[in-house]
């Protein structure tokens, strides 16, 4: 909320007061634009940024407060103690540990001291994970995936556990918060020599503007990637976007081409919802061939799948998701090689869930160029294409986010009207009709982003048919 870049007015300089009319008039625009647009996104953005750090430190952070469930003793011959206990055989202990419940994946443990993950369907609708010691076949118990650190994480990050709604107002402030980049852009570039001068004098709050401004000069092209990166998960605009690239023959994620059969499924519908990570993003709505035999004499199982993707190169930890139990119900294996770190590795393999054979093979390579950059995106966007580099910067953007977030509210709050029955917002209008190129950009913006456009109608006609003809509120957000 970067509402202090207005310059500072020198006595002792005063061609500062002859400045072009349309300079200025698009500067104090633009703070104004800046700093109620801070007004909708610095609460969410804040939100985001905490979640965007659980959900990076997840893998760190889950074992330690489920040490129990998710950490085990790794043996003196690990090696001969895990071939023992195959998938299949922890599989068995986990439908007999829990009868009533249909187990639906099972992903490997991550480490060596690391339990496999075993999720559960039940009745209910709700899912569960069990985890089971790899070296000596116990199940070790079961929790709630979206109780977990990172389960609320993803639900607040990505819908603010609201559903659909909350989906439609994170993908506002974040279309809002594409506006308050580029304007607070726009601030640093033509506030520079005030800042300056503020800073000599030694004003009050002038380090703190300085820094906001040089944080925000670094975290805004960062800020703009993840806004950007993050759109194909929206709920409007990303399937609106979907839905075009589909009639253009082209794709945000892919449809699988070796499926042999009608499809049964999605690939992402074949796991729970609170594992929709599992599954690449461009596989997610890839769609699940079936089995082509009749289950007579079958010999393939969890094991079998596993076997398989280990001849096809996939990368470890796999995920697999499992067949119904009805073995009469011809489903497949679908072994997921997610290559945590490198997109373009990711290959998803099918496996006949009775002769054991593969049924189709898909990867990056046969992706869509679409779907090819929007995982290179996601990819980024998650801290995880560049390893520790992308990982540490992701990191660095949300502390760089949280505290811009910060620091904007708090300048507001040093020089907001003490007493007065105003919100201290600055004056100004967008100088539209005597700058085309903006009007252009403002009108490509709204049509790019469909919900921002929207919302600046709603604003604009607001502001005409309310807010400037109703006293009190003219005051309160200083319209005239």
């Amino acid at each position: 909320m970067t509402d202090v870049h207005a310059p500072e007015r020198d006595p002792a300089r005063p061609e500062q007061q002859r400045r072009p009319a349309r300079a200025t008039g698009l500067f104090r625009a633009a703070w104004r634009w800046h700093f109620f647009a801070s007004f909708l996104v610095a609460p969410v953005l804040l939100l985001l940024a905490g979640t965007g750090l659980i959900y990076l430190f997840r893998f760190q952070l889950e074992p330690l407060l489920h040490a129990d469930l998710m950490r085990v003793e790794v043996p003196a011959d690990a090696q001969a103690a895990a071939t023992t206990k195959t998938w299949e055989t922890q599989l068995e202990a986990v439908r007999a540990s829990y009868p009533d419940a249909a187990v639906v994946s099972m992903t490997e443990p991550a480490e060596a001291d690391h339990s496999s993950r075993f999720s559960m369907s039940l009745d209910d609708g709700s899912t569960r994970d069990a985890y089971v010691d790899p070296y000596t076949g116990e199940v070790l118990g079961a929790l709630d995936p979206d109780t977990k650190l990172s389960g609320v994480a993803v639900r607040l990050h990505g819908e603010l556990m609201t559903g659909s709604l909350g989906d439609l107002f994170i993908e506002l402030a974040a279309c809002w918060a594409v506006v308050m980049a580029l304007t607070g852009y726009y601030l640093v570039v033509k506030g520079r020599k005030a800042r300056r001068r503020s800073r000599e004098k030694g004003q009050p709050g002038s380090r703190l503007r300085s820094r906001h401004a040089s944080v925000g000069l670094v975290a805004g092209v960062g800020l703009l990637f993840l806004l950007v990166s993050g759109l194909p998960w929206t709920g409007f605009w990303g399937a609106k976007v979907q839905e075009l690239a589909t009639d253009r023959g082209t794709s945000l994620w892919s449809t699988d081409p070796g499926a042999v059969s009608e499809p049964t499924s999605r690939l992402d519908e074949s796991l729970p919802h609170s594992h929709a990570t599992d599954v690449p993003w461009a596989l997610g709505g890839s769609e699940v061939p079936t089995s082509t035999g009749d289950g007579e004499g079958s010999v393939a199982n969890l094991d079998t799948a596993v076997v398989q993707a280990d001849r096809e190169g996939l990368r470890h930890p796999f995920t697999v998701a499992l067949p119904a139990a009805d073995p009469s119900e011809p489903g497949v294996y679908s072994v997921i090689g997610y290559a945590f770190d490198a997109p373009s590795d990711e290959r998803t393999l099918h496996v006949d869930r009775y002769d054991g054979e593969v049924v189709a093979a898909y990867g990056y390579d046969d992706y869509p160029v679409l779907a090819k950059v929007v995982s290179q995106g996601i990819g980024l966007h998650e801290g995880r294409s560049l390893g520790l580099v992308s990982f540490w910067g992701a990191a660095a953007m949300c502390l760089a986010v949280v505290f811009m977030s910060v620091t904007g509210p708090v300048m507001w709050w040093r020089r907001r009207p003490r007493g007065a029955a105003a919100l201290g917002a600055p004056r100004g209008r967008m100088p539209l009709r005597a700058t085309p190129a903006l009007l252009v950009g403002v009108v490509a913006l709204g049509v790019l982003l469909p919900l921002f456009g929207l919302s600046l109608l709603a604003v604009l006609v607001l502001d005409q048919v309310v807010l400037r003809r109703v006293p009190a509120l003219s005051q309160w957000f200083a319209t005239s």
